[in-house]
């Protein structure tokens, strides 16, 4: 079945573009600030690196590099793989490790707030035919939920810890469920080779800008922070 491409050179509606320019903002800061708290010598080149990761993938977006889908591979996958490779390499590294466990679990959980704020712009692009119904909180995504319970969960484990490390390692694991099932979701819908759901309105939205930006930084983002809360509570005793 060929997917439905008539929205795919359709750009959304300014404010959603806003909205989102937004958002990106606030997860590079809060991002941003943890490296300030843990190792305040390296957010300036963290901030530089970011930035120029953030323009590159904003030019390609902006000239339309990734809605050319003809293409082996597929251009989403460079906007993917990048930050999934680094982010691997600092689990690996002895000096990305250091990095890793000095960064505050108390900022990296707060972060997953943003969640909230993706998922009602996700809602926007799928009134808008950017995005399949199933990538939103009506269909098979429930992400919102993490986005909701983070800072009850951060003020109750950090500000006011009343609840155990368990409590937290238990939500990163559901919260960490939630965000590979919507991942897989907006993957599989994409116009791509190995596409399995929504070709009648297909997953065009997250290759244009700067939309691009969810892939190729939010989420790599939060991915990372679950990551990080994870080994350090593993390490620790629950």
């Amino acid at each position: 079945m060929q997917p439905n491409l008539t929205y795919l050179l359709i750009e959304p509606p300014v404010w959603l573009a806003v909205a989102f320019v937004v958002i990106t903002t606030l997860t590079l800061g809060g991002f941003l600030l943890a490296v300030h708290r843990s190792s305040p010598k390296l957010a300036r080149p963290v901030l530089l690196g970011l930035l120029l990761w953030l323009t590159l993938l904003g030019v390609l977006a902006s000239q339309d590099f990734f809605t050319t889908l003809n293409t082996v591979p597929t251009r989403l996958m460079l906007g993917l793989l990048p930050p999934l490779l680094f982010i691997s390499g600092l689990f690996m590294s002895a000096g990305g490790r250091r990095f890793v466990d000095a960064l505050p679990l108390a900022t990296l959980t707060y972060l997953n707030s943003v969640r909230v704020f993706v998922e009602l712009v996700l809602f926007g692009l799928y009134v808008h035919h950017q995005v399949p119904e199933l990538m939103t909180f009506e269909g098979r995504n429930f992400d919102i939920l993490a986005g909701l319970t983070a800072p009850i969960i951060a003020y109750f484990s950090f500000n006011r810890p009343t609840l155990s490390k368990r409590w937290l390692f238990i939500w990163n694991v559901m919260a960490l469920l939630l965000l590979l099932n919507i991942v897989t979701n907006a993957i599989l819908s994409a116009p791509l080779p190995f596409q399995q759901f929504s070709f009648e309105q297909p997953n065009v939205g997250i290759l244009k800008f700067p939309f691009i930006w969810l892939p190729g930084f939010v989420v790599p983002v939060v991915l990372f922070g679950h990551f990080v809360s994870l080994r350090r509570l593993s390490q620790s005793r629950l």
